[in-house]
C-alpha cells in the first residue's frame, strides 16, 4: 500500500541550509525536492568523480591476475594510483600483443640482412615482399622473375621478388629482427608483471573505492537538495520542501524541534506531488522491483504490487511447471545469498523456486517425468492435475481460467478506485461493465455448480443486464447529453468486447511455456535414454549424465527467460490496462548518509 506523506516546508536564513540538510542527512528520512541531474560545475566534479571511482572499481575487477602473482603493496591516494596502474595495465596488454604479432610476422620471413637488401637496392636490384592466397599464386611466375617462395602456410604464402615485380599482394618490406623484438616482447612482458603484482594489491582495495564513490554520492546529493532552496525577502531567507512518512512524524519533528529551524508541517495531499514509498509486508516487499519497472503510482492511486506479487508467482511457476526445476532455483537463490550484488535477489528467487516446486508438483512433472506414474507417489494421486478438464488440455482450461480471474480482478480495483477518487456517480459507467462482466462471471460459476437454478440465473442475468445497460449507455457521464452518453457506451461496448477477448486469450501463453519446456526437457531425456541403450556402461552413463545436464541447465535457462518476460507482461498490459492503473509518482529517496 501507498504510505501516507507528510510535507514539511523549511523556512531559514540563506546560507544556513547546509547545517539543516547535514541534519536531515542523518535522520536519513525526508526527501527533499531536488535536482535530478547536475546543475553547475560543482556538481558535475562531483558526479564526475562517481563516475570515474565506479570506471576504476570495474576495471579493477574485470583484471585478470595470475595465481603466481604476488600483491605488492602500494600507499596513497588509491584513486590516482589505481587510474594509473590500470592506464599501464591496458598499455602493456597492447603491446604485448602488437609485438608478438610482429615477432610472428618476422619468423614468418625467415632469417636475412638488412643491409644486403640495401646494397641490392642502390644497386638497382629492389627486392619486393609479397603476401598472397595460395589460389591467386601462380607457378609460372617462378620462371617469369626472380621470385622464391620463404613459406607456405596453409590458405596464403609469402615470396620475394628480385628486380622487376609487377605482381600483386606487395606489403611494405619488414623491419627489425626477431632477437631485437624478442628482447622488447621480454622487458615488456616483465614490466608487465609488476603493474599485475600492483594491480593485484588494488584489487584488495575496491572496498575502499567503493566506500569513497558512497561518500561522494551522498555529498552530491545533499549539493543537489541545498541547491534547490527557493530564494526569497531578497535573497536574506530562503525556503525548502521535504516530504516523510507520517508514521516517521515523531522522529522527525524531535529533530526539526532540536535544530531550532522554522518549519510548517501539513498532511501532503496529490496537489503536491509527494514522493511515493510502499509501506508492505515481507513477502510483498520483494515484488516492489517489479512495479518499479514499470513506474510508480500517483499520490491518489493504488499500489499494484501485493496484486503483482501473487500473480506473478504463478504465472512465473505455470510457465515452469516443474517440481526438479524450483528445486533448482531455489538452490541458485540461496547461492546468490554469497554474492554481494546479487543477494537482494535471493530472497525473490526462493520465493519463486517453491511457487514452482508447489505447482510442479501438481502438474507431476520432475525434470520432465511423469511422476505420477512413480510407485512412490500413489498414495496421493489424488492430488496431482488430472490429464483433461471437459475434454480440453487441464493445464490449457486453468490458464484461461487464471487470466479471467486475473481480469476480473482488474475491473473490481479499478471500479474501487475510481468510485474512491471521482465519487460514485462518476464511476457508474465502470460499474456497469464490472458488474456485466464480473457479476455474469459469477452468476456463471454458481449455475455451472448447481447453486442457482436456471429460473433464478435467468432473472438475475436479466437484472444485472438492465442495471449494467443503464451504466454504460445512459449514466457513464452525469454531465454528458444522454445521447452523447448512447454513442459512447456503443463505442465502449466495440472496445470492450474485442479487447476482452484478446486478453482473455493472452494468458493461454502460460500453457504453451509449460508446454514448450516440458517437451524440450522430454527430449534430452530420450536422447539420454538413447545413448544408454540396452547395455549401459561406464562411458554410456557419463554420455547420458552430459547430455541430460547440459539439456535440462539450458532448458531452466529459457524457461526462466521465458517465466519473467511473459508474467510481467500480463501483468503490466492485461492487468494495469483493466486496472486503470497509471504510474504517475516518483520514487521516495531521501536524504541520507
Amino acid at each position: 500500500m501507498i504510505a501516507s506523506m507528510t510535507k514539511y516546508s523549511f523556512i531559514l536564513l540563506n546560507g544556513k541550509q547546509g547545517d539543516l540538510l547535514e541534519t536531515l542527512q542523518q535522520t536519513g528520512l525526508v526527501d527533499i525536492t531536488r535536482s535530478a541531474k547536475p546543475m553547475n560545475d560543482k556538481s558535475r566534479e562531483m558526479l564526475a568523480e562517481v563516475e570515474l571511482i565506479d570506471g576504476l572499481i570495474k576495471g579493477l575487477g574485470n583484471a585478470e591476475i595470475p595465481e603466481d602473482i604476488q600483491p605488492e603493496v602500494i600507499d596513497g591516494d588509491i584513486v590516482r594510483l589505481a587510474g594509473g596502474m590500470l592506464m599501464r595495465y591496458n598499455d602493456d596488454q597492447v603491446d604485448i600483443q602488437k609485438l608478438e604479432k610482429e615477432i610472428d610476422n618476422l619468423r614468418g620471413w625467415g632469417d636475412y640482412d638488412m643491409d644486403t637488401i640495401k646494397q641490392l637496392e642502390e644497386a638497382g636490384v629492389p627486392i619486393h615482399f609479397h603476401v598472397l592466397s595460395r589460389k591467386a599464386f601462380k607457378e609460372e611466375w617462378k620462371k617469369e622473375y626472380a621470385l622464391r617462395v620463404i613459406r607456405t602456410d596453409k590458405n596464403r604464402l609469402r615470396f620475394v621478388v628480385a628486380g622487376e615485380d609487377p605482381l600483386p599482394g606487395e606489403i611494405p618490406a619488414p623491419t627489425g629482427n626477431v632477437k631485437d623484438k624478442e628482447k622488447e616482447l621480454r622487458d615488456r612482458k616483465k614490466h608487465y608483471k609488476v603493474v599485475l603484482s600492483r594491480i593485484a594489491s588494488a584489487k584488495e582495495r575496491i572496498p575502499e573505492l567503493e566506500e569513497r564513490k558512497a561518500h561522494t554520492l551522498a555529498d552530491l546529493d545533499l549539493y543537489l537538495a541545498e541547491t534547490a532552496a527557493v530564494p526569497a525577502a531578497e535573497d536574506t531567507i530562503v525556503t525548502l520542501v521535504g516530504y516523510a512518512p507520517t508514521e516517521k512524524d515523531a522522529v522527525v519533528t524531535e529533530t526539526l524541534d532540536k535544530s531550532g529551524v522554522f518549519y510548517l508541517k501539513e498532511a501532503a495531499v496529490v496537489e503536491d506531488n509527494p514522493p511515493i514509498s510502499f509501506r508492505n509486508n515481507w513477502f510483498v516487499r520483494q515484488f516492489e522491483t517489479l512495479t518499479d519497472m514499470y513506474g510508480r503510482p500517483a499520490y491518489d492511486g493504488f499500489d499494484p504490487t501485493p496484486f503483482i506479487s501473487i500473480f506473478f508467482l504463478l504465472f512465473f511457476a505455470f510457465c515452469m511447471g516443474d517440481c526438479g526445476y524450483g528445486l533448482v532455483l531455489i538452490l541458485v537463490g540461496l547461492l546468490l545469498k554469497k554474492v554481494d550484488s546479487f543477494k537482494d535477489m535471493s530472497p525473490l528467487v526462493v520465493i519463486l523456486g517453491s511457487a514452482t516446486v508447489v505447482i510442479g508438483f501438481l502438474f507431476h512433472t520432475f525434470f520432465s517425468m511423469d511422476i505420477s506414474q512413480w510407485q512412490i507417489f500413489a498414495p496421493i494421486k489424488g492430488i496431482f492435475l488430472p490429464a483433461q478438464i471437459a475434454g480440453n488440455d487441464a493445464t490449457m482450461v486453468l490458464s484461461l481460467v487464471v487470466g479471467i480471474l486475473h481480469i476480473s480482478l482488474a475491473m473490481v480495483v479499478k471500479t474501487i478506485h475510481q468510485t474512491r477518487t471521482k465519487g460514485f456517480f462518476a464511476s457508474l459507467g465502470t460499474w456497469g461493465w464490472t458488474l456485466l462482466i464480473v457479476g455474469g462471471i459469477i452468476v456463471a460459476a454458481f449455475a455451472f455448480a448447481g447453486v442457482l437454478n436456471a429460473t433464478l440465473t435467468k432473472w438475475i442475468v436479466i437484472v444485472l443486464g438492465v442495471v449494467s445497460a443503464l451504466g454504460i449507455f445512459v449514466f457513464n457521464d452525469p454531465h454528458r447529453n444522454k445521447f452523447a452518453n448512447i454513442g459512447m457506451g456503443l463505442w465502449d461496448t466495440y472496445n470492450m468486447i474485442t479487447g476482452l477477448v484478446g486478453d482473455v486469450l493472452s494468458y493461454i501463453r502460460l500453457y504453451a511455456l509449460g508446454l514448450a519446456g516440458s517437451m524440450l526437457g522430454m527430449a534430452f531425456n530420450d536422447m539420454g535414454v538413447m545413448i544408454l541403450g540396452d547395455s549401459p556402461n561406464i562411458g554410456k552413463w557419463l554420455g547420458f549424465l552430459l547430455l541430460v545436464i547440459f539439456g535440462h541447465t539450458l532448458n531452466i535457462a529459457m524457461c526462466a527467460l521465458g517465466a519473467f518476460v511473459h508474467p510481467l507482461r500480463l501483468n503490466f498490459l492485461e492487468f494495469f490496462k483493466n486496472a486503470g492503473y497509471e504510474a504517475a509518482g516518483r520514487n521516495y529517496n531521501p536524504l541520507k548518509k
